[in-house]
């Protein structure tokens, strides 16, 4: 399967239309001439093949001969004296086969250009294309009237309305309303932000509840959504091209095998010795070895729900050093879960947390489906609320069995107590973390703390990555450099970087490339992508979904199991190793090959059957790759995450130490 090298051409529209038919038109002569020979005789079968041999191949031998003239030796260069010496041979099955091959190879790796092309694709069609905005002169004030206009007349200065539900158009500054503000596509972090006048917002995040008035501060082409749209851009043309495992291969024995045709013309003066050496040096092993090896390996790796979009990516996986993971969605489950209870004095944990759920079963804050949760679990009986009153990202209230209760923002709960002042929660104002403070009747009863989730038999991964050969472990997130920091402490790992927006994130890891390392980088939001399009091997997480980072990346993990991470690493190096063997077996049987036939003692037909032998031996030697090993490495290092916690993963990571007054669930 031969692949894009530095020194291919820019391919067009036309040019990959017509790499799609070649492979079709290959494949339709073979199978019409297969039919021919069964029902007319093999003569007429030879004419059909020559046939199609000459209109497929001719494409392929021009193309080539003008990568030869600016000295690009690859299989296409092999193949192509293949085609060539099959027409004069009169043996056009062979020359069909190997055009089949060729051409089939690099309308797969077109494929793949597309598919990675479709990242920008996906995020350009999500971008906002309407902005409400306010007719000059007019007060903007939330309900008033708007007109819509494209986001790209949207000048600095504009006032535009901003709905539930919609993404910022452009990047502003609210002047009025107040509302909650997903920031996820452009922080990765979950939480939504309290959005309220002089609050600065971002184009790409998404207003969840009321509507809210902006000045818009950049036009939309100059916005941060923008920017991650053309860092993904950049990013993907600027990727260094890969050269393939054949070409590699076939840089030097392309040149030797035009050397013993000389040497063997001049030595003997015969032609069909030429032919001969010709015919058995082929490049199937080149050809074939690689692909079906790959293909295999790639088969085998569906299997354990890890996609691999091309064969090029399964071979830069195979020599991955280092490893960036980004934080939230990628190491930890993404969503804050309840990590305790610290009550008041009067007040148990159980009340605080079933009164706090009975309320929070009306609210739509993200938040409130993690309280409930918790009080679910630990099977207490929620009531039913009355009188509920939500104020949009700040707390709810209401009335449960006859007590008045409140929970949110600790500013929203001392609206609600009596005597807010010298409150016993005075102490836990400043530390790190999330909180939900409780008041029920007027009274601060208690404070619900909560802290995202780390995936199970993350130290164990990372043990594995190291036993797999991985040099670096890297940890990029934009959440706090403290809370980043704690958590690499936790897994592991020695290299953690937080605050980082997706332009930083993808200098690390353009940096990380710049020094040598060969990056797999793995996200799961849409401000990895830009990374995960710069690094090497980017890896996408898609238990739930994918969308644009599934896009963005070479390889894409179907469930959210981290130790899939490993296993690719290990299929892709074991897949690599035979490929290898397989080529290096091929070449050298077909060196051999190459010597009788110089000697006179092989004539090109025999040497058509003695290759077509190698050819078998290299597939059956590269089929290997979709078997099962005897020993699974990743499913020693599960055994391993089961035995030593068989709950793993179901403790949260406390943003800071806890107090022994707080009550931990679970």
């Amino acid at each position: 399967m031969p692949a894009r090298t530095t020194h291919d051409e820019p391919s067009s529209g036309h040019s990959r239309s017509a790499g799609r038919l070649l492979p079709q038109l290959a494949l339709a002569f073979l199978a019409v001439g297969a039919i021919v020979r069964f029902t007319s005789g093999p003569s007429n079968a030879d004419a059909v093949w020559m046939t199609g041999l000459v209109v497929t191949g001719a494409p392929v031998v021009w193309r080539t001969l003008r990568r030869f003239a600016s000295g690009h030796f690859a299989t296409d260069l092999v193949a192509t004296l293949a085609v060539t010496t099959s027409v004069i041979l009169l043996e056009p099955l062979a020359g069909l086969v190997i055009v089949l091959m060729q051409t089939g190879g690099e309308a797969l790796e077109h494929y793949a250009e597309g598919r990675a092309s479709a990242a920008v694709r996906a995020l350009e069609e999500e971008a906002p294309r309407i902005a409400h905005r306010f007719p000059n002169g007019e007060a903007p004030l939330v309900g008033g009237a708007t007109d819509d206009v494209g986001v790209a007349v949207v000048a600095v200065g504009d006032h535009l309305l901003v709905r539930p539900g919609e993404m910022v158009p452009c990047d502003a500054v609210v002047v009025a309303g107040s509302s909650s503000v997903d920031t996820s596509r452009l922080t990765g972090e979950p939480m939504p932000v309290r959005a309220h006048a002089g609050v600065a917002l971002s184009s790409g995040s998404v207003n969840l509840e009321g509507a809210l008035v902006a000045r818009a501060t950049a036009t939309a082409g100059a916005s941060q959504y923008a920017r991650i749209v053309e860092l993904v851009r950049s990013a993907q043309s600027t990727k260094a091209p890969l050269q393939r495992l054949a070409d590699r291969y076939a840089a030097w024995f392309t040149p030797v095998t035009l050397l013993a045709c000389a040497v063997t013309y001049v030595a003997s003066g015969d032609v069909e010795r030429v032919l001969a050496v010709l015919v058995v040096a082929t490049p199937c092993p080149l050809i074939l070895a690689t692909p079906i090896a790959i293909i295999g390996g790639v088969n085998r790796a569906a299997r354990r729900l890890i996609v691999v979009k091309h064969g090029g990516a399964f071979e830069q996986l195979a020599g991955v050093t280092a490893v960036v993971f980004d934080k939230t969605g990628t190491l930890t489950v993404g969503t804050p879960m309840v990590s305790g209870v610290m009550p008041v004095a009067g007040f148990s944990h159980v009340d605080v947390l079933r009164l706090a759920a009975s309320v929070e079963r009306a609210s739509g804050h993200p938040l409130a489906r993690s309280v409930v949760d918790a009080a679910e679990q630990r099977g207490l009986e929620l009531q039913t609320a009355a009188e509920v009153h939500e104020s949009p990202g700040r707390g709810v209230s209401g009335m449960v069995n006859g007590w008045r209760v409140s929970v949110g923002a600790r500013d929203f709960v001392a609206g609600c107590v009596d005597a807010p002042q010298g409150t016993p929660l005075a102490d836990v104002a400043d530390r790190e973390g999330l909180r939900a403070h409780v008041a029920i009747d007027g009274k601060f009863a208690g404070v619900i703390e909560f802290a995202d989730e780390l995936r199970p038999g993350l130290p164990q991964m990372f043990g594995a990555l190291r036993d797999a050969g991985v040099r670096r472990c890297v940890l990029l997130s934009g959440d706090s450099v403290a809370h980043t920091s704690a958590m690499a402490m936790r897994v592991g790992v020695t290299e953690a970087r937080g605050g980082l927006l997706p332009s930083d994130k993808l200098d690390v890891v353009a940096g990380l490339v710049r020094d040598g390392e060969r990056v797999l980088m793995v996200g799961d939001g849409t401000n990895d992508a830009p990374a995960l399009s710069a690094a090497t091997v980017g890896v996408a997480l898609a238990g739930h979904g994918g969308g644009i980072t599934a896009e963005a990346a070479d390889v894409v993990i179907l469930n959210d199991d981290l130790t899939r991470v490993v296993e690719a690493i290990r299929i892709s190096r074991r897949t690599v190793r035979i490929a290898r063997q397989s080529i290096w077996t091929g070449l050298g049987l077909s060196a051999a090959a190459m010597l009788v036939a110089a000697a006179g003692y092989i004539p090109p037909p025999i040497g058509a059957l003695l290759q077509e032998a190698i050819d078998v031996a290299v597939i059956l030697n590269a089929l290997r790759t979709s078997r099962q090993p005897r020993k699974t490495p990743t499913s020693s290092v599960r055994e391993a995450i089961e035995q030593r916690n068989p709950n793993a993963g179901t403790a949260p990571i406390s943003a800071s130490t806890t107090k022994s007054a707080t009550v931990p669930l679970g």
